[in-house]
């Protein structure tokens, strides 16, 4: 169906509305598909009409149209059936499970089951899962609160979920236009002509031909006299005016159709107000001095009337109205002199002040723009020139410069991509400060390399280039190797934009010809071949949500165009106002949230609101701007990035931006923190860290949160800091005598140990559940412990706190999670587990078969591999919750599928009991550890493994045959952590390349365990007396330690031991240690630090060194 038959479908709806025919506009919107009534389905829900619930979705979606459909209609069935439980009526609840729930059980068979037996209750609350069901009115709204989100994420219902912006009787609006251009056709127009019909056109006829009567009322009229015709001009004129004048936009296109729709805005119900006749009628219509008779406001054919349409107002809302200018990043709190002409610019898509810049002569640069501070800078430098073709060889040596074409972070800003102007592309690995690696150098393509993209095919991430050899390539962005080429362009390919719809990955790209073409990843070729508008080098970017899709773009005579898509036609849905017709270079433009677009045009920024075509604003930065500025908003749409003639970046705030930007410079230099009679000025702090680009952030950024108090206590002198900037050096000098952060009073932190009214056994295992809110726990007894954290006024968040203690969780049953141990010598047993995904099972052995537990219900839902060999390392495949690798006391891994109770594959490597396991999505492949003191990496795709090595083990420490080795993929998922009870390391994990090591001295107590925290940049450690290290993650440097007297109370009669250790999913500064006694403490920092420690001066920003190092010892006393 056209655009302009689904508005006559919403004209239609309005008018059915306005006249109270109700069931049939629910109807028409059903058979339609044009517009869910959400107030509707509200009301129906509500009411537990639940057939024509289901109707009205119907009309919509069906059950197995997508997994949100699937959820929605299982929510709905599932109320009805617990409805008729409540109600006793058994006959009704086997009715629904039998006819509607049963569709369910293929894809859920355990969740049918669990359905079914809520048959044999007395009280389906006994089951603990609905304990908290209340009333039907109750259940029914929460259920409401599911549906609404679930509707509301289901793609199927995009763009159906609003009711567009109308006036008032818009349909009888239109029909009184047309009236009226027919009543100026007439050859003999009537002073007072009478409308009996509508079913053919109008016509005043000769005195003795009149239209004969129609039998039907004109109801579109409202209320107008029938008899004697239309009361004069004086009263209200001869037809029912519209409520408005015509608008010049409206007059365009009733003489150019186009399919540009009108402006929608948000709205819950369809907002179908009832015609105000009244207020029609009594206004005063201006009238052509020639025809009394003729509404001239709605007489709008040039082509009848042969004069010039009259000048209206845009019926599409002004958006400052809507948001408000401060939405709108204007005021200027940064200037960056980059030092030569900016190319490219891309903010950190997680920490948001951050911003890489490329420029015209290849150099890329690392910006924290709170603090004006480059930390990072690299020229143009081929990393190994021998390994690039001979092309390149050739290229470089007639001239060695290269220009940036484009920089983009990944999507979890790990990595950072450039693409330059002559073959090749560099990846480089990115882990806060300025600790910017290089990863991969990439000869990609033959001469220029014009855009890049990340993205992740299979789950993959990859890296997608084109260039002037007119193809599109797709890379692995671990390892470099190619997975894709497309070729189809005619000419060189100017950019990519890759995005993924209902699973359907695939990427736009457009050549400097115009044309836009789309691939998926496959060898077929491209599916769609479209125009740019004006045949303009173009590039494509979605909005934040991926619903729409805008390009901009600029033609070879200087006009530029910028338009949102419609995907499904391949046609122009609409075009934006206000850029220029004679513009120098390509119009760059980005889009933030789903709100505004933005341009750099004409030396100023031009900013449109999506859903309005007119220009909405223009932003002079204060003048200085390029003549095509270069833009970029940052992910919250807070701050803008636009370029300058002089070679620099100017930052743009909105009042929120502004606000953050105040805040962290307050940070930096806060006078209130300093003794009385100090002084500080901002730029001071910075100078401590580095005098060169490409030193480390210094104090005020790599550890910004750190009080000024002790910066200004190091050196010993608070007067003093006035008159630091002329004796840098010496500062430097006493910025190394640095002090390990010790921490031996329990006054000195937050701990809480967690509640147990269980036999206290000493801990083997723990681990926080996934969503940060519960500690689970697996005792020497092969019992499982669960704390969970609720949600109420003391925490707010409900996940992990030491602030408020937990329940201890157990099921209604009274049952507890206890693995099997039948014919299991405990002394021998490797317990383990792993934890599902989504929490909601767990998989647990203790020596004896391998148990599979349903965390709500602590129920066994199987178990499986008898021993002998015993299982003793579990770990899920990160794809597929139904794959596990199992390390066996054999010395084997076995790759197992518990869905078809298979072995897949057995592994073999390994001299004694595998301990350690860990995969990485993105290098592909499973590492693991043993007793032997080896790590093996094998591949995932055919489980061969690839390489092997042995730890560096300290001389002089005997290697304990029992000793456990355990591993953890770093968050960057390419280099891995290795404990083992004498040292830590950081290894490389495709290579097996040892980075960094740090050995505790011979007297200290043997490393129990380590992890690493959650955001990767902390290593906490565990020692067997009570002890707990905190090492930066970069460097493996100690910078905090806490004695066991500080979360332990004295306890002579026992000696206590600390024997695992686990991080916080999302908290970065918060862990949890199980202890011999059984006991669980979770240990925070105090709310005044924030932190543990402070790294030390050496190591702020600092990285993983790039050599392999040998064996270093890291003194435990200082």
């Amino acid at each position: 169906m056209s655009s302009l038959s689904r508005e006559l479908v919403f004209l239609i709806l309005q008018f059915l509305d306005e006249e109270k025919h109700k069931e049939t506009v629910h109807r028409l919107e059903k058979e339609s598909g044009f517009f869910f009534n959400m107030r509707y389905f509200e009301d129906c829900v509500t009411n537990g009409e639940w057939e024509e619930v289901e109707s009205y979705l119907s009309g919509f979606t069906k059950v197995d149209d997508n997994r949100y459909s699937m959820k929605i209609f299982f929510e709905i069935r599932k109320q009805k059936y617990l409805e008729a439980l409540d109600k006793r009526d058994l006959a009704k609840a086997v009715e629904i499970l039998s006819k509607d729930l049963k569709v369910f059980s293929t894809f859920n068979e355990d969740l049918f089951k669990e359905i079914t037996l809520l048959l044999t209750l007395r009280d389906f609350r006994e089951n603990e899962q609905l304990s908290k069901y209340g009333d039907t009115k109750s259940a029914r709204a929460i259920m409401l609160v599911e549906l609404k989100k679930l509707i509301e994420a289901n793609p199927l219902f995009r763009d159906k979920l609003q009711f567009p912006t109308l006036k008032n009787s818009r349909l009888r609006t239109l029909i009184n236009q047309s009236l009226n251009w027919q009543h100026q056709l007439c050859k003999n127009p009537k002073p007072n002509p009478e409308i009996k019909t509508l079913f053919v056109d109008h016509s005043c006829g000769q005195p003795n031909g009149a239209i004969p009567p129609s039998p039907v009322t004109h109801p579109l009229i409202g209320s107008m006299p029938k008899i004697g015709g239309f009361p004069p001009i004086a009263a209200h004129g001869p037809f029912q005016p519209g409520p408005a004048p015509l608008t010049a936009s409206l007059a365009g296109w009733m003489t150019n159709p186009s399919s540009v729709p009108h402006q929608a805005a948000p709205v819950g119900p369809m907002g179908m107000a009832p015609p105000n006749n009244a207020v029609s009628l009594v206004k005063r219509p201006r009238t052509p001095p020639n025809n009394p008779t003729l509404d001239y406001q709605t007489a709008d054919s040039e082509h009848v009337l042969k004069r010039p349409r009259p000048f209206g107002i845009s019926e599409e809302m002004h958006i400052l109205s809507a948001y408000g200018s401060d939405d709108i990043p204007k005021t200027v709190v940064a200037n960056l002199n980059q030092g030569s002409a900016i190319k490219s610019m891309d903010f950190h898509p997680v920490q948001l002040t951050l911003l890489v810049v490329g420029t015209n002569i290849g150099d890329i640069a690392l910006w924290e723009v709170s603090t004006r501070e480059r930390l990072v800078s690299r020229n143009f430098k081929v990393w190994d020139l021998a390994s690039c073709t001979t092309a390149l060889q050739a290229s470089l040596a007639n001239e060695y410069t290269a220009s940036v074409n484009r920089v983009m972070w990944s999507p979890d800003g790990s990595l950072c991509g450039v693409a330059y102007s002559k073959h090749i592309v560099h990846i480089y690995s990115y882990y806060g400060g300025n600790d910017f690696k290089n990863h991969l150098e990439i000869d990609a393509h033959i001469g220029n390399v014009s855009d890049l993209a990340f993205s992740h095919p299979n789950k993959q991430l990859a890296l997608i280039t084109c260039g002037e050899d007119k193809t599109i390539k797709v890379w692995d962005a671990a390892t470099g190797s190619k997975l894709y080429t497309f070729e189809g362009h005619e000419a060189p390919v100017y950019s990519v934009c890759p995005h993924y719809k209902e699973n359907i990955q695939f990427i736009f790209s457009t050549s400097i010809d115009g044309k836009i073409k789309a691939w998926l990843y496959d060898p077929l070729g491209s599916r769609v071949d479209y125009d740019a508008p004006g045949r303009s080098c173009t590039t494509m970017a979605y909005s934040a949500n991926g619903t729409r899709l805008f390009s901009c773009g600029t033609s070879k005579d200087g006009e530029s165009y910028l338009v949102e898509w419609n995907e499904s036609e391949g046609a122009v849905k609409r075009s934006y106002q206000g850029l220029g017709k004679r513009s120098v270079g390509v119009v760059q433009f980005d889009t933030t949230k789903n709100r505004f677009l933005a341009a750099g045009d004409e030396f100023v920024v031009k900013i449109w609101d999506m859903n309005d075509t007119s220009l909405l604003t223009t932003v002079d930065a204060e003048g200085g701007l390029s003549a095509s500025p270069c833009v970029r908003f940052n992910k919250e749409g807070i701050l803008l990035a636009a370029s300058t003639i002089e070679n620099g970046v100017k930052i743009l705030a909105n009042a929120e931006g502004v606000r953050i930007i105040r805040a962290i410079e307050s940070r930096i230099v806060d006078p209130s923190r300093l003794a009385s009679g100090s002084v500080a000025r901002a730029h001071m702090i910075p100078t401590y860290g580095s005098s060169s680009s490409n030193a480390g952030p210094g104090i005020g950024i790599a550890d910004r949160s750190a009080p000024l108090s002790t910066i200004v206590a190091l050196n010993g002198d608070v007067q003093s800091l006035p008159d630091v900037k002329p004796r840098i050096s010496d500062e430097m000098e006493k910025l190394k005598i640095w002090k390990l952060a010790e921490i031996n009073e329990p006054s000195q932190l937050h701990s809480l140990r967690l509640p147990d009214s269980l036999l206290a056994v000493r801990i083997i295992r723990l681990i926080y559940t996934n969503s940060g809110s519960a500690i689970l726990s697996l005792a020497y007894n092969a019992v499982h412990k669960l704390w969970k954290w609720q949600r109420n006024e003391r925490n707010l968040t409900g996940k992990a706190t030491t602030a408020v203690p937990p329940q201890l969780w157990q099921p209604s049953s009274g049952i507890l999670m206890t693995n099997d141990i039948s014919e299991t010598n405990l002394e021998e047993a490797v317990p383990c587990f792993a934890l599902s995904k989504n929490d909601s099972y767990v998989m647990s052995a203790s020596g004896g078969k391998i148990s599979l537990f349903n965390m709500m219900t602590f129920k066994t839902m199987t178990t499986f591999m008898s021993p002998p060999p015993a299982a003793t390392v579990l770990a899920f495949h990160p794809e597929d919750n139904n794959v596990i690798a199992i390390g066996m006391e054999d010395s084997t891994i076995q790759i197992y599928n518990v869905r078809v109770d298979e072995v897949k594959s057995k592994l073999k490597g390994h001299q004694k009991r595998v301990t350690g396991l860990a995969f990485s999505n993105i290098l592909r492949v499973l590492v693991s550890s043993g007793a032997d003191a080896q790590i093996c990496v094998w591949s995932t795709d055919g489980w061969e493994k690839k390489v092997s090595k042995y730890l560096q083990i300290p001389s002089g420490r005997a290697l304990n045959p029992l000793a456990q080795t355990r591993v953890q993929f770093h968050q960057d998922q390419s280099h891995i952590l290795v404990v083992h009870e004498t040292l830590i390391a950081v290894y490389e994990a495709s290579k097996l390349d040892c980075i960094n090591q740090w050995v505790p001295r011979e007297s200290s107590s043997a490393i129990t365990d380590a992890t690493y925290s959650c955001d990767s940049q902390l290593i906490y450690a565990s020692f067997e007396d009570g002890t707990i290290c905190v090492l930066t993650a970069a460097a493996l440097k100690l910078r905090c330690r806490i004695s066991s007297a500080a979360y332990l109370p004295p306890n002579p009669s026992s000696r206590l031991q600390t024997l695992v250790i686990a991080a916080h999913p999302s908290e970065a500064n918060q862990f949890a240690v199980g202890l011999s006694d059984g006991g669980v403490h979770v240990l925070e920092p105090l709310e005044s630090e924030g932190k543990w420690g402070s790294a030390p001066p050496d190591e702020m920003g600092s990285g993983y060194s790039i050599t392999p190092v040998a064996s270093g010892v890291e003194q435990l006393s200082r």
